[in-house]
């Protein structure tokens, strides 16, 4: 038996297996670590952790967000909502311990001196991008309205891309 025809009896099995098999959906601490992963890199590229942050909290939102449209039947009260906290609570808080910066955050027009707080620039970021998660479907819906009723091809992708980018851009700059 030539390795070609050994080959194909191989693949035919395995291409019918992946032909009858259905679509997999999971929010895994595979997922948390691989959101990690993603942010150790950027790290290591010199991107700080309140850009980081950003994106790590607009996963988190939008996983929650995706998941709980996923569910056809209402279990409990406010389930979409409980969903998308528990996903950031199980997103977020895990990473905190790699990526939590103290940074002095100055607000000169507060008093005669200004005033200088204490913030979390990770924890900021991610509720930024979480913020930002939540408001581009009305921001997109209200776009859409301005144009009689029409989107722009991918126009809340592009959206929510762009404005987490920006939040990114000025996170990294101010902290």
């Amino acid at each position: 038996m030539g390795m070609s025809t050994m080959k194909k009896r191989l693949l035919l099995p395995g291409g019918a297996l992946l032909a009858m098999m259905q679509a997999v959906s999971a929010h895994c601490p595979l997922c948390t670590v691989g959101a990690a992963a993603a942010a150790g890199g950027a790290a290591y590229f010199g991107v700080g952790k309140g850009a980081i942050g950003v994106f790590i909290g607009a996963f988190a939102v939008s996983m929650g967000w995706w998941i709980g449209n996923m569910l056809k039947r209402q279990y409990i009260p406010y389930q979409k909502p409980a969903l998308i906290l528990l996903s950031v609570i199980t997103t977020v808080l895990p990473l905190a311990p790699l990526l939590s910066e103290t940074r002095a955050l100055y607000i000169p027009w507060i008093g005669a001196y200004g005033k200088t707080y204490a913030l979390n620039a990770y924890y900021a970021g991610a509720l930024l991008g979480g913020a930002i998660t939540c408001m581009t479907p009305w921001m997109s819906r209200k776009m859409s309205s301005w144009r009689g009723n029409r989107t722009l091809p991918y126009q809340g992708i592009v959206l929510t891309l762009a404005l987490l980018v920006g939040a990114g851009a000025i996170m990294q700059l101010l902290l």
